[in-house]
């Protein structure tokens, strides 16, 4: 049984419709039945008619052309991320550029992780980490000490007590890894392994299964995260988002202090860490 769904497409487009407010619009919002857009209303927007739009929310007006999904995109007001979403959606992915998951790191590309004094992982399209450095492991996680199964960012997000208590705005960061999560998935194509990973944290995690069906998208390439980390107290890392050349399955994270007093932190930390391992 799959938990994704039939009509992707579809789906997307009825949540974000739904999530609008009409007024921003120019729409009158008395007298709704259901919240946000109506069909014939995006339908105006997006100079299409109402009848096809319909059909293609429902999964019966066939493939639309890119011209008409970037009007729609411009009618919905999507953002950078959600109108990628939204073309993978519809489109899918020449063969060519989907992505083999694969867990090999070549020596240099981990030498190049260990040449970083601040944490730096790679990890998969699925969220599973399999590289690290040493102030990685230090600050963040140390993965090594985790059977393979678990150097998940969304398993130890979500079924993990302590990465829960570390994390400053657990429900923000949360619901932001689950709606760039939905976007790598869509980019990396439908699977059985992404399948069976949503519907392992949807049966464990109530809050999983609320975030993924709101249906949102987000990016994920940078941004600050905010720790009570249980030796060093609170701290805070700027995190940055690489693609790693040839391998669309891998991203390298990279996360700076990003205050003076973090870097202290952490620079003392890793420092008495290494000096406590010798």
């Amino acid at each position: 049984m799959t938990l994704l769904s039939e009509n992707p497409l579809g789906d997307f487009l009825r949540a974000r419709r739904l999530g609008l407010d009409p007024t921003s619009f120019g729409f009158t919002s008395g007298r709704r039945r259901t919240p946000g857009l109506r069909r014939e209303e995006v339908a105006q927007l997006a100079s299409i008619s109402p009848t096809w739009y319909t059909w293609l929310e429902q999964g019966r007006g066939g493939a639309p052309s890119r011209e008409v999904l970037d009007r729609i995109a411009s009618g919905l007001r999507l953002t950078s991320p959600e109108r990628d979403h939204l073309f993978i959606l519809a489109f899918g992915h020449p063969p060519e550029t989907r992505f083999n998951a694969s867990d090999n790191i070549t020596p240099r590309l981990q030498r190049v992780l260990d040449s970083f004094t601040i944490p730096a992982i790679i990890k998969t399209s699925t969220w599973d980490v399999v590289a690290w450095n040493r102030p990685a492991a230090i600050v963040i996680k140390d993965y090594a000490q985790l059977p393979r199964e678990r150097r998940n960012i969304l398993r130890l997000l979500f079924t993990d007590p302590e990465a829960r208590h570390v994390q400053e705005d657990w429900e923000g960061v949360a619901r932001l890894i689950v709606n760039a999560f939905r976007a790598d998935a869509a980019r990396a194509g439908a699977s059985q392994e992404i399948d069976r990973l949503v519907a392992e944290l949807s049966e464990q995690s109530a809050d999983f299964a609320k975030y993924w069906r709101n249906n949102d998208v987000a990016g994920h390439g940078e941004g600050v995260k905010r720790l009570h980390h249980p030796q060093m107290g609170a701290i805070e890392l700027e995190f940055s988002t690489f693609s790693v050349e040839g391998r669309p399955d891998l991203t390298m994270m990279v996360f700076n202090p990003a205050t003076e007093e973090s870097l202290n932190k952490v620079q003392r930390w890793v420092a008495a860490s290494a000096t406590r391992a010798n």
